[in-house]
Parts: structure tokens; C-alpha cells; sequence
């Protein structure tokens, strides 16, 4: 039950990555700030019979791809980029804990504009 709660809770998180404006992703105060920067925070993962709570963390950064021009992280040029493509790996960390033993489930999810 527990394994389909924290799923269910990153599929949640999938969702929220995916439909963010892509200019609020790469703000400054952005959900997911640029890696090594991270964002980390207590939330409630959902409600198990008996009306338990599972909580735990959530913990958000982006890394950007290499070939995003030095403005966006990376190392690309006009000539291998063009267009100048952003893409970010958005990556969210979940973690609880139950009976003492700690839990970690990991998304990615790729962002290109």
C-alpha cells in the first residue's frame, strides 16, 4: 500500500514538472533550482487505511544539458546550437520513512524548449 501511495504521490510530482510554464521553471525562484542548488520540503504523501498519514521530503534540482548555450549552463555555441534549444533534466527525490528504515523514490523528467 505504501509503494503505491509514494507512486502515486510521483506521479504527481511528474505531472507538476511537466506543465509548469517553462519560464517559471528557469527563473530564479524556480521549484527546481539549478544543481548543485536544491529545494527541500515536508509533505504529505497521502493517507493509508486507518487513516494514517505517510509523510515525508521532497527534494528538487535541474541540471542542464551540455549542449545549452554558457547563459543556461551548458557549453554549447551558436553553431552547435542554433536555435538556442534550453533543455533541463528536472529531477525529484522523495523520501519517508517507515518502520525506521528510510525510502527513496526518484522522477526525471526532460524539459526542452
Amino acid at each position: 500500500m505504501v509503494q503505491n501511495v509514494s507512486d502515486a504521490y510521483l506521479t504527481f510530482e511528474k505531472a507538476y514538472a511537466q506543465r509548469i510554464p517553462f519560464e517559471e521553471l528557469t527563473n530564479s525562484s524556480s521549484p527546481w533550482p539549478v544543481y548543485p542548488a536544491r529545494s527541500e520540503a515536508a509533505v504529505t504523501l497521502g493517507t493509508l487505511p486507518g487513516g494514517r498519514t505517510l509523510s515525508g521530503n521532497v527534494i528538487r534540482t535541474r541540471i542542464p544539458d551540455e549542449n545549452n548555450l554558457p547563459s543556461h549552463g551548458g557549453s554549447g555555441t551558436a553553431s552547435t546550437n542554433p536555435a538556442e534549444m534550453q533543455t533541463w533534466r528536472l529531477q525529484s527525490h522523495v523520501t519517508y520513512t517507515i518502520s525506521g528504515r528510510e525510502y527513496v523514490k526518484s522522477r526525471t523528467i526532460v524539459r526542452t524548449q
